[in-house]
C-alpha cells in the first residue's frame, strides 16, 4: 500500500496543482479498508516480522519456507482463525510493497491445510444473550442514570441485533419514531463499507419492562439528548458526557449486567446481544430470511450457526421418540 502511495506521489510531484489530488488519493487508499482491519493487519504483520527477526530471516519479502515455518510455530498457540488472518496480512503486505505473495505457494498452502486438519477450525464465540438472559439482565439494573442507559443499550442492541460499532455510532438523527415503534437507520457497518445504509425496525415490546422503544425514549429523556450521539458515558456522579460511548463500553455493560444476575461475565461480550436475538428468533421458528433482514447478515453460513443453536431442541429427534 505504501509503495502505491509513493508511486502516486512520484507521478504528481511536479505540478503543484496536483498536491490536493495526491492527498485525496492517499485518503482513498487508506479508506479502502476499515480502520479495525488495518489495525489487525498491522498487529499480525508485526508478529510475523518479530518472529522473522528472532530467526534471522527477512520478513519483507519473505520466503515461502519462512512463512510455512512461522505458521507451524504459531499453530501451537494461535487459533486457526487468527492464523488465517495473519496469512492474509502477510499477503496484503507483500502485494502492497510490490512483491509476489509467498502465501500463494504450494508449500504454504500444504502446511496450512495440515494445520487446519490437525488443530481444527471450529468457530469459538461468546454465549448468546437469549431473550431469557436479557430479561434477567435488565431486571437487575438499578434505577440510576447509568442503569437507565444500560437498559436502553441492552434492549436496543438485542432487538436490533446490532454490532457494537453500529450501536455506539447511532445519532438522534438516525431515529424515526412511529406508531409501531422506531425505525433505526444504520449508515455504515462492517458489511456496508460503501455506506449505502439500511433501516431496521424496532417494534414496541409486549412488556413495559423489556420494551426497547420505551427504554430508548426513557434514556433520551433522562439524559436530555435531542441531537447528536445517543449513547454517552455517565460519570459516577450521574453526569452525562458529550462524547460518544465506545464499542468497548458496550461489552463492559453487557458483562456487568450478566454478572449482577449470576451469570459468568467471561462468557459474554458485546456480540452476545446480536447472537442472542438470532438464536432466540430461530428457537421461535422465525424464517432465516427474516432473521437476516434484522441482523443485516449477508452470509447464510454465519447466520445458520445461530439457527442451528436456536433450533437444537425444536423438532428434536430424541425428544420425539418418547423417552
Amino acid at each position: 500500500m505504501e509503495t502505491r502511495i509513493a508511486t502516486i506521489e512520484r507521478i504528481t510531484s511536479t505540478p503543484a496543482a496536483f498536491e490536493e489530488l495526491t492527498e485525496a488519493a492517499r485518503d482513498f487508499i487508506h479508506a479502502s479498508r476499515a480502520d479495525a482491519t488495518i489495525r489487525a493487519y498491522r498487529t499480525d504483520m508485526a508478529d510475523f516480522a518479530g518472529w522473522c527477526s528472532d530467526h534471522a530471516v527477512e520478513s519483507l519479502p519473505a520466503t515461502p519456507e519462512a512463512v510455512a515455518l512461522y505458521l507451524t510455530d504459531r499453530a501451537s498457540s494461535c487459533k486457526a482463525s487468527t492464523l488465517q488472518r495473519r496469512i492474509t496480512a502477510i499477503s496484503q503486505a507483500h502485494q502492497a510493497a510490490g512483491f509476489d505473495s509467498p502465501t500463494a505457494t504450494a508449500i504454504v498452502r500444504t502446511v496450512w491445510r495440515g494445520i487446519r486438519r490437525t488443530v481444527g477450525t471450529a468457530y469459538s464465540q461468546k454465549s448468546p444473550a437469549t431473550v431469557e438472559v436479557v430479561r434477567s439482565m435488565v431486571a437487575g439494573l438499578p434505577p440510576t442514570v447509568a442503569g437507565i442507559r444500560d437498559r436502553a443499550v441492552i434492549l436496543l442492541g438485542f432487538a436490533g441485533a446490532f454490532r457494537r460499532s453500529e450501536l455506539v455510532a447511532l445519532d438522534v438523527e438516525d431515529l424515526s419514531f412511529g406508531p409501531e415503534g422506531v425505525t433505526v437507520t444504520i449508515r455504515r457497518s462492517k458489511t456496508d463499507q460503501e455506506g449505502e445504509g439500511r433501516k431496521v425496525g424496532i417494534p414496541f415490546g409486549k412488556k413495559m419492562q423489556t420494551c426497547p422503544v420505551r427504554a430508548l425514549t426513557a434514556w433520551m429523556k433522562e439524559a436530555g439528548i435531542t441531537t447528536g450521539p445517543i449513547f454517552r458515558a455517565v460519570t459516577q456522579r450521574g453526569n452525562i458526557a458529550a462524547g460518544r460511548l465506545t464499542d468497548r463500553a458496550v461489552a463492559l455493560i453487557v458483562k456487568k449486567a450478566a454478572e449482577e444476575v449470576g451469570f459468568d461475565p467471561s462468557t459474554f461480550a458485546g456480540h452476545s446481544l446480536r447472537a442472542g436475538l438470532a438464536t432466540s428468533a430461530a428457537a421461535c421458528g422465525v424464517a432465516e430470511r427474516d432473521i437476516m433482514a434484522q441482523t443485516g447478515h449477508t452470509s447464510e453460513k454465519m447466520v445458520r450457526r445461530y439457527i442451528r443453536n436456536g433450533s437444537i431442541y425444536r423438532n428434536n429427534a430424541a425428544g420425539a421418540v418418547g423417552l
